[in-house]
C-alpha cells in the first residue's frame, strides 16, 4: 500500500489536507490530518482527480505540424499522449472527424490510420493515458455513412456527435468569422472562400438531413449503446432536434437560449476551455463564464489546447463555483456522461487516477500524474 501525506485533496465535496492510500490500482482510504507519517509527502500541494477529456482534436495539429506538412501517424500519437498526459488528463477521448469540407485534408486523409493506430499503440501499452473514440459525424459528408459503418462496433467509441459545420449556422452563424478561421487554418484565399460557399450550402440541402436520420437509426441498433452529442446548438429548435434523436449531451452550445434549453431537457452541457481561459469564444459565440454563472456548464473540454482544462476549472472558481463542483467539470461529469463509473473522482474503491498540482502565480501547474496507481508523468 502506498500513502500521499500532507496533501490537499479535492473530493466530491470537499477540500482537506489529509492522506490518500491506494494498493495496487484502486484508492483504499482518504483520511484528514497526518495520520500516517510514512509515505510521499507532497508537501501541501493539491491532490486532484485524474481529468477526463470527451472531445479533443489536439492530434490533428501532430499530423499535421505545419500547412500541407504530415506526420507518421503512430509518432504523432506518441507525441498527442504525452502531451495529454502531461496536462493532467488520465481519460481522453479522441476527437477524430468522420467527413470534412475538403476531400485533401488531413481528416479525411487519416481517419482509418488513426484509429487503427490508436488499437495498436494501446495494445503495445505504449499509451500513458487511456485512449477512446469520440467520432464526430459531418453530417453533409457525401460518403459518412460509408466512412462511419465500419466504426460503428469499435470497441474504443465511447461517444459519436452529429455536426454540420456549413457556415451561416450554428458555429459559424457569423460569416465574417468563418472566414477568417478557414484563410488561417486552411489557407483558402478570399476567393476560394466564396466558391464555396455555394457548393457547401448544396452539399448541406442534399446530405446533412438523410444522413443525420440512417446516423441516428445505426446507434440506436447498436447493441450496447453510444452517447450521442449534438454540436453547437445555436436555438432551442436544435436542441429539440437533438432531444428527439435521443441525444443526451449538449457539445458547445453557442447561445444562451441553447443552453437553456439543453438544462431544461435534461441534457450535459460542455463548453470549451480555451474559451473559459481566453475570455471568450474565438467563433463570436456565447462566453463558457457567461454560461458558467448561470449554471448552465457541466463539462469542459480541452478541444484544442490540452493545457487550458486544468487552468480553466480552476477559473471556474472566479464564476461562483466551489473547487470540487469546478474540478468535476473535468473529471467526475464527464465521466459519467459517458457511462465510467470507476473513475472521475477521489473517492474509495474508484481507480487511483490523480494529480499532484502546485498553484504558481494563479496557476495551477502539473507536477505529477498517475493513472491506475503508476505515475505517467
Amino acid at each position: 500500500m502506498t500513502f500521499i501525506r500532507n496533501a490537499l485533496i479535492v473530493t466530491a465535496d470537499q477540500v482537506l489536507d489529509g492522506t490518500l492510500a491506494f494498493d495496487q490500482q484502486t484508492i483504499v482510504a482518504i483520511d484528514a490530518g497526518h495520520v500516517h507519517q510514512a509515505g510521499l509527502d507532497w508537501q501541501g500541494d493539491y491532490l486532484l482527480p485524474g481529468m477526463v477529456e470527451l472531445h479533443t482534436d489536439n492530434l490533428e495539429k501532430h499530423l499535421m505540424p505545419r500547412p500541407k506538412a504530415s506526420w507518421p501517424v503512430l509518432p504523432a500519437i506518441l507525441a498527442h499522449d504525452a502531451q495529454i498526459a502531461a496536462a493532467g488528463i488520465t481519460t481522453v477521448l479522441d476527437a477524430i472527424s468522420v467527413g470534412d469540407i475538403d476531400r485533401d485534408s488531413v481528416r479525411m486523409q487519416t481517419l482509418e490510420p488513426c484509429v487503427a493506430e490508436l488499437h495498436l499503440a494501446g495494445q503495445a501499452g505504449i499509451l500513458r493515458a487511456d485512449h477512446f473514440l469520440h467520432l464526430r459525424l459531418e453530417l453533409a459528408e457525401e460518403h459518412l455513412l460509408a466512412l462511419f459503418a465500419p466504426l460503428l462496433q469499435d470497441p474504443l467509441l465511447k461517444l459519436v456527435s452529429l455536426m454540420d459545420h456549413t457556415p451561416g449556422q450554428r458555429q459559424w452563424a457569423d460569416i465574417d468569422h468563418y472566414r477568417t478561421y478557414v484563410s488561417g487554418k486552411r489557407g483558402w484565399s478570399d476567393a476560394k472562400v466564396e466558391s464555396m460557399m455555394g457548393h457547401l450550402l448544396e452539399r448541406q440541402e442534399q446530405f446533412a438531413g438523410v444522413n443525420r436520420r440512417a446516423v441516428v437509426a445505426l446507434c440506436r441498433a447498436l447493441p450496447r449503446p453510444v452517447p450521442l452529442a449534438t454540436h453547437d446548438d445555436t436555438t432551442p429548435a436544435h436542441v429539440a432536434e437533438g432531444v428527439a434523436d435521443g441525444v443526451g449531451i449538449s457539445e458547445f452550445p453557442t447561445t444562451v437560449a441553447a443552453a437553456r434549453a439543453a438544462r431544461a431537457n435534461g441534457l450535459g452541457i460542455i463548453m470549451g476551455a480555451p474559451n473559459l481561459v481566453r475570455g471568450g469564444s474565438h467563433s463570436g459565440n456565447v462566453a463558457a463564464a457567461e454560461l458558467a454563472r448561470a449554471d448552465l456548464l457541466d463539462a469542459l473540454s480541452s478541444d484544442y489546447v490540452p493545457a487550458s482544462l486544468l487552468h480553466a476549472a480552476f477559473l471556474l472558481q472566479q464564476q461562483g463555483f466551489s473547487l470540487p463542483k469546478a474540478m468535476a467539470t473535468v473529471s467526475r461529469n464527464p465521466a459519467r456522461m459517458i457511462g465510467l463509473q470507476d473513475r472521475g473522482e477521489l473517492a474509495v474503491g474508484l481507480r487511483a487516477d490523480f494529480l499532484r498540482v502546485r498553484m504558481t502565480r494563479g496557476i495551477p501547474v502539473v507536477l505529477e500524474t498517475w493513472k491506475g496507481g503508476a505515475r505517467i508523468a
